[in-house]
């Protein structure tokens, strides 16, 4: 006894007709009856196949603009009728209905409608209402009917009919896809819907995402992991090009998008070097070279093995300076054929090209796992101007520490909390992350900054005047005051806490300037 089951009569109904007139071709050399509509009827029938509308094949025509052609009993009776019984077979012999064993359908492409901006009514003419029911159909009674939703499914299809029909095993996976991309597909109106009639959150929250690809492992070799993308096309890794290089790894992805939606951040020229997620090194400059030479001089220990970030285009004088160290990862928007010669020298190093930037004000949903379900937050698209600021010391920051406190403040948005950044001359000089209490970090980011300098030749620390930016208030005057040992000459904080007086009464102390944002970044 053998599960496999021919296909008699076919149903085709695709807006992607990628190979479906071969497969056509196929079925009729098969001896398979096609029944179709629209365009893929027409593209059918244009090769020479025969073919039968849908609408002579029920004796029904298709109404209200199209809307209506496949909802009718002829065709989910002949989808949904269980072979083995007797009383449906009957009942559909009674009825004329006659049964369908293959169905392919690929939907009405809402996602790429919303995602070209299109107007609301556009979107709504592309929400699909037969095919999904069809679809869902085809898949509940795949004992009898094999269903097909992607192009790329029809040649494994193809390959077990060549072997007199497909197995159960076949149809039990095509159907389990089947009702994963109609629950996608679904997923992406309501979200859609959701931000037309701006609820932030609604009662039911539906995520969904289409498989990338299959990772080696995820964060540890024991763990299995795998990359989706959920179709909102923000540049980066999503939309990202591998021009070379080995198969991305969970961390390299986690890292690269850390390191890209950080340097998203400047305006001006800039590199952004990422190790675990937080930012090792930072800078703006006029070039991509010579911000690579200021960001790389932040940290050049945590560099190596590390995640470059760029927002400009890279050319061959950039790519040279990345090229010399042991880097995993070089993301940007785009690179020249000479960088792009230069990186080819380095046959391990992935370079991903993304098309653009990613907007840092953009509105977007972040979502993270916790046991028993997740949590859902808006992305952190708050920017701090100098409009904003307020003044709190005696002194007010001179026009140089004013622009470095605005970039170490951005920076610190990307920084693990609790964060602590020391800028200089639009440059990281130290950075301390994921610290259990600032004054950690803030100690730490010191070390580093006159680690840097040694390693650089300096005869003073790299935070020696520089400025300081806490993602958060300082809950005590010690992690301001071990910035102030470390040489700062002005900190800009969200302040808001209970002791800010005492806070503030520091740095008037150690004639500082400080600013306060009002916004916080924490990020954990």
């Amino acid at each position: 006894m053998t599960d496999r089951i021919p296909v008699r009569r076919a149903l085709l109904s695709v807006s992607d007709k990628t190979g479906i007139v071969e497969f056509a071709r196929f079925l009729a050399a098969q001896g398979a009856e096609i029944l179709s509509t629209g365009g893929t009827a027409a593209a059918i029938r244009a090769a020479g196949i025969p073919v039968k509308d849908v609408s002579e094949h029920t004796g029904f025509p298709e109404i209200l603009d199209g809307r209506v052609k496949t909802l009718v009993p002829q065709v989910h009776g002949g989808l949904l009728g269980r072979r083995d019984l007797d009383a449906h077979r009957a009942q559909m012999e009674q009825h004329a209905i006659e049964p369908i064993d293959l169905v392919a359908v690929n939907l009405y492409p809402f996602e790429a409608t919303v995602a070209k901006g299109a107007a609301f009514d556009d979107c709504i003419e592309n929400i699909d209402i037969g095919g999904p029911a069809m679809i869902r159909s085809a898949a509940k009674n795949h004992d009898s009917v094999v269903v097909v939703t992607e192009p790329d499914q029809l040649a494994e299809v193809r390959a077990e009919l060549e072997e007199g029909g497909t197995t159960l095993a076949l149809r039990c996976r095509l159907a389990a896809a089947a009702y994963a991309r109609t629950a996608s597909y679904d997923a992406a109106i309501s979200t859609w819907f959701a931000q037309q009639t701006n609820q932030e959150f609604p009662q039911r929250l539906a995520v969904a995402g289409v498989l990338r690809q299959g990772l080696r492992y995820g964060e540890n070799p024991h763990q299995q992991a795998a990359f989706y993308a959920d179709g909102s096309q923000r540049p980066g890794i999503a939309t990202a090009r591998q021009v070379q290089g080995k198969e991305l790894s969970y961390n390299n992805l986690n890292d690269t998008d850390a390191a890209f939606e950080c340097v998203a951040e400047f305006d001006r020229p800039a590199i952004v070097i990422v190790k675990h997620a937080n930012p090792c090194g930072v800078a703006e400059a006029d070039d991509l070279a010579a911000a690579w030479d200021l960001a790389l001089r932040c940290d050049p220990v945590s560099a190596f093995g590390g995640i470059v970030a760029a927002n400009r285009r890279l050319d061959a004088a950039a790519a040279e300076r990345i090229a010399a160290i042991f880097t995993e990862v070089v993301v940007a928007p785009d690179a020249d054929d000479a960088a792009q010669a230069v990186f080819a020298r380095k046959k391990n190093l992935r370079l991903l090209l993304t098309g653009g930037m990613p907007n840092p004000a953009a509105p977007g949903l972040l979502v993270k796992s916790v046991a028993g379900g997740f949590l859902a937050q808006t992305r952190d698209d708050g920017r701090v101007s100098e409009a904003m600021l307020r003044t709190v010391t005696q002194r007010a920051p001179t026009p140089a520490e004013l622009a470095d406190l605005l970039f170490a403040f951005r920076v610190c948005k990307h920084v693990k909390s609790n964060a602590i950044v020391y800028a200089k001359g639009l440059a990281t000089a130290g950075i301390g992350a994921g610290q259990m209490n600032r004054l950690e970090s803030a100690r730490i980011a010191a070390w580093k900054a006159e680690a840097a300098a040694q390693a650089a030749g300096l005869p003073e620390s790299l935070a020696k005047g520089s400025v300081v930016a806490s993602d958060a208030f300082f809950p005590f005057a010690d992690g301001l005051e071990a910035a102030a040992a470390a040489g700062v000459t002005a900190v800009i904080q969200p302040g808001g806490s209970i002791r800010d007086k005492e806070v503030i009464e520091a740095a008037d102390k150690a004639g500082l300037a400080m600013v306060f944002t009002g916004m916080r970044h924490f990020r954990h």
